[in-house]
């Protein structure tokens, strides 16, 4: 896109709009701390609109599909925004830093996708320090990154405690529920390497856990999952079969329809009403 640049300093994100407002959605496979330095900018995310002016810091978790429009100011200004991305290996050696008493075990993963972080001095400073490299065509050395991503996962734990549960979401107390997760995502069409990242675990680690749980793979239960929802739909009544099949997560209706006669020994069309 014209006018549209992106760097990426192992971690740390330089955005750069000249001219073209940006808008697109999102679908974070890490969590992210967004600073907004000149401009302004919109996440819209479960139906909410959350606004951001220069100067304005989010914590955006990764488990969510959100739409970020971004606006450059007036004026030969551009739109300038500085992204910190913890990825697990971040994650797993800054918990390895910590001391057990410093980890509040009462902690609770949130659902808010986004947490608007407080102004202050270590913002301001965090920020501040990233600046000659945005105006400049220095390299971010990789160590600086590494310290600068730190700094702002403590401003993010500093702001909400709860965000320890999110943070590590791989070691316990906190370590996501495989069940839990994958009923509230099945109706999205995540892979089985999607869902291990999104249940902070590696692709055999969430293979073996699964298999703790449930006696199907995950592909079978996700399945499963949705014929059980559009048999909800159909049995309820008043549901046409595209409809049923759509809500349900499905896309073909041959296969659809081949699932649901194996899962249930009748056709959608069927199905009796309860």
């Amino acid at each position: 896109m014209e006018g549209f640049s992106r760097i990426n300093y192992s971690g740390v994100v330089f955005s750069r709009v000249d001219r073209e407002d940006v808008r697109g959605p999102q679908q974070l496979k890490e969590h992210t701390l967004l600073y907004i330095r000149s401009g302004r900018a919109e996440v819209v995310c479960d139906g909410r609109r959350i606004p951001l002016a220069a100067g304005d810091c989010v914590f955006l978790r990764k488990d969510h599909r959100l739409v970020l429009d971004a606006w450059a100011p007036e004026g030969d200004e551009p739109f300038q925004s500085v992204a910190l991305f913890f990825c697990r290996k971040f994650l797993h050696s800054y918990y390895r830093t910590l001391r057990p008493e410093e980890l509040p075990r009462d902690a609770q993963r949130g659902r808010e996708p986004v947490l608007k972080i407080p102004a202050g001095p270590e913002l301001e400073s965090l920020f501040l320090s990233l600046t000659p490299y945005l105006d400049s065509s220095d390299t971010l050395p990789e160590e600086v990154a590494w310290l600068k991503r730190l700094e702002g996962a403590r401003l993010v734990l500093a702001a909400d405690r709860n965000v320890y549960a999110s943070l590590f979401d791989f070691a316990q107390p906190w370590k996501v529920d495989l069940l839990g997760f994958m009923e509230e995502n099945y109706l999205y069409d995540l892979s089985v390497p999607e869902l291990a990242r999104y249940t902070g675990r590696s692709l055999s680690a969430f293979k073996r856990d699964f298999k703790k749980v449930s006696t199907l793979t995950p592909e079978k239960w996700v399945l499963r999952r949705r014929l059980q929802e559009a048999h909800r739909l159909l049995s309820a009544g008043g549901c046409r079969v595209a409809d049923a099949m759509t809500e349900a997560g499905f896309k073909d209706p041959a296969s659809f329809s081949r699932a649901y006669k194996r899962q249930y020994g009748y056709s959608p069309r069927e199905t009796p009403c309860l």
